[in-house]
């Protein structure tokens, strides 16, 4: 999981080069933008391994986990001001669970798809988004085509029931806490109970 953050003096700063949510644009698009983020502003990144992933949810929510990793990126910036795109179903919540996890007093707007409505937010999404497509890209040299690693990936739900299939585990770089990881590996040993 990547997370990110983008610091600018302006909201116009990130509109002017037209940044917007990650999802609605091209790669090579984003791609783009990324150079230009880059460029012209300072960034924070956190890359949460599976590992430190499922230790987290084994203390937390994902909800938790999400709330300190902007926390995180955001603290490395130390603005006065920082835009969040909330991932609790009450904004406000996020905010103040993020809090938590800050040493010193900043204030946090967060919002639903904030991505959307403020392009600093749309920034950084493209910044994790590119930064999470080359993951995948190097998880795919080595392993061969595992699709995007987005659980209704048709191709990513294929190749994680087969190679659970063929290795009785989940792969390496999967979460072993992950829904889509935990079905597949009953659905083995429901299998494996039936042979009898």
């Amino acid at each position: 999981m990547v997370v990110a953050a983008v610091c600018c003096h302006t909201e116009e700063e990130c509109a002017r080069l037209g940044m917007r949510d990650s999802k609605t644009l091209s790669p090579a698009r984003r791609e783009e933008l990324f150079a230009l983020v880059e460029r012209d502003f300072t960034t924070a990144v956190v890359i949460i391994t599976p590992e430190e992933l499922d230790r987290c949810l084994e203390e937390m929510t994902i909800n938790v986990c999400l709330a300190r990793a902007h926390a995180q990126v955001i603290q490395q910036l130390r603005p006065e001001k920082a835009f969040v795109d909330a991932v609790d179903v009450i904004a406000a919540r996020h905010a103040e669970t993020m809090r938590r996890f800050m040493d010193w007093d900043c204030t946090i707007i967060s919002e639903h798809k904030a991505d959307r409505a403020y392009s600093v937010v749309g920034a950084a999404s493209i910044v994790a988004k590119v930064i999470r497509d080359r993951e995948v890209e190097n998880l795919r040299k080595q392993y061969g085509e595992i699709g995007s690693g987005y659980p209704a990936d048709p191709i990513t739900r294929a190749y994680l029931e087969a190679y659970i299939r063929e290795h009785r585990s989940a792969p390496p770089f999967a979460r072993k806490s992950w829904k889509t990881i935990i079905n597949h590996l009953n659905s083995l040993h429901q299998r494996e109970l039936t042979d009898f």
